[in-house]
C-alpha cells in the first residue's frame, strides 16, 4: 500500500474535479458507499502519522468518522455526504490501515490524536460519527471534550460494566472476562484474526436484512478492500482495538456533556452490539437519545441521510449549512 506523506502544513491530495463531479451527480446515484474523494496522511507532533479519507466538499461541515472493527478508512458512505454538505473524515486508528502503530494506546490517547489531527485538518471539535467497534473511541472523544456531538450507529455498551454482563451471550461474556483477567493474553489471541476471518465472522452473525447489504457486489467489494487495508500491517491494530473495546472504559459515561445519539436496527442480530439495542447505554449518558429503525446493523448505510441530518442538528446547525 502506498500513502502520500504530508507535513503539518499538508495539502490533501486527490482530484478536486472528481469531488465536483460527485456533487454534480449525486442526485442520480443510489450507491450506499462510494470511493473517497481525497486521501492522505497527517504527521503528528510525536512523529507518528494518521491516515485518513474524505468525502464531500472540502468546505463542508466536518464530521469525523470512527470505522468499525478491523476496517480501514476507505469504507465511508454514499452520495448523502455531498448532498448534505458534509465533509466526512474517516481516520485509521493507530496500527490499522496507513496509520502508524502506537503501542499501549488507549481510548483517550486516540482522542488526543483526533485533537491533534483536527488542529491540522481544520476540524476543531467536530461532530463524530461511529459504527460498531468505533463506538468507544467516539465516546472517548466526547469525554475528552474533542467532539461537539456524537452519533453511535450499531454500537456496543461498555461490555465490561458489571450491569451489562448478565445480558451477554456466553461466548462474549467469556471473552470479556478473558480481557479483564489477562489483557495481554487476550490481545495476543486476537492477533490471530485476518481480514478474511473477520468478514466470515461478520457474515455468520448478521441476519437476512444485513446479508442483503453485505453481499451486494458493490458493498462487498468496498468492505473487502477496507478489511484488507485494516489488516495491511497485520492484526495488531485490530487486537488492540478489541481489547480496548471489551475492557473497562477509562472515562465516566455520566460525565459526557455533549449530545449523543444512539442508532440501532430492530433486526440487528449481532451478539456484540448492545444486547438491548442501546437502552442501557442511553440510560448511562446524560444527554443521550436512542432511536431504533427498521433494519439490521447496516442502518449506517441504508439510513445515512436520516442519521447525518440528525447529527448536524445536534450541534444546532441546520443540515447543509
Amino acid at each position: 500500500m502506498s500513502w502520500p506523506e504530508c507535513s503539518l502544513a499538508e495539502v490533501a491530495y486527490g482530484s478536486q474535479e472528481r469531488g465536483r463531479a460527485v456533487r454534480d451527480r449525486f442526485g442520480a446515484m443510489t450507491e450506499l458507499v462510494i470511493d473517497p474523494v481525497r486521501r492522505g496522511r497527517t504527521r503528528l507532533a510525536d512523529g507518528r502519522s494518521l491516515a485518513w479519507a474524505e468525502w464531500g466538499p472540502e468546505d463542508g461541515a466536518p464530521v469525523l468518522f470512527c470505522p468499525g472493527a478491523g476496517t480501514g478508512c476507505s469504507l465511508g458512505l454514499g452520495y448523502d455526504v455531498a448532498r448534505l454538505g458534509v465533509r466526512l473524515i474517516a481516520v485509521d486508528r493507530p496500527g490499522l490501515g496507513g496509520s502508524d502503530p502506537d503501542p499501549g494506546r488507549s481510548l483517550l490517547s486516540f482522542a488526543d490524536d483526533v485533537r491533534a489531527l483536527g488542529a491540522v485538518r481544520g476540524m476543531e471539535r467536530p461532530r463524530v460519527l461511529a459504527f460498531s467497534q468505533g463506538a468507544p473511541f467516539a465516546l472517548g472523544c466526547a469525554s475528552a471534550g474533542v467532539a461537539s456531538a456524537v452519533a453511535i450507529v450499531s454500537g456496543s455498551d461498555e461490555l465490561a460494566a458489571p450491569e451489562i454482563a448478565a445480558q451477554l451471550v456466553p461466548d462474549v461474556r467469556g471473552m470479556v472476562a478473558r480481557v479483564a483477567e489477562a489483557p495481554e493474553g487476550a490481545e495476543a489471541f486476537f492477533r490471530g484474526m485476518t481480514a478474511a476471518m473477520m468478514r466470515e465472522m461478520v457474515l455468520s452473525m448478521i441476519g437476512p436484512s444485513d446479508r442483503a447489504i453485505y453481499l451486494d457486489p458493490t458493498f462487498d467489494a468496498a468492505y473487502r478492500r477496507a478489511l484488507d487495508e485494516g489488516f495491511a500491517q497485520g492484526a495488531d491494530g485490530y487486537a488492540r482495538d478489541t481489547v480496548l473495546a471489551m475492557g473497562a472504559w477509562p472515562f465516566e459515561l455520566g460525565r459526557i456533556s455533549v449530545p449523543v445519539e444512539l442508532w440501532y436496527g430492530s433486526e440487528d442480530t449481532s451478539p456484540v452490539h448492545s444486547p438491548d439495542l442501546g437502552a442501557s447505554l442511553a440510560r448511562r449518558i446524560p444527554d443521550a437519545r436512542r432511536t431504533v429503525l427498521a433494519g439490521g446493523g447496516a442502518i449506517l448505510w441504508t439510513h445515512a441521510t436520516t442519521i447525518l441530518e440528525s447529527l448536524l442538528r445536534a450541534r444546532g446547525q441546520d443540515p447543509g449549512s
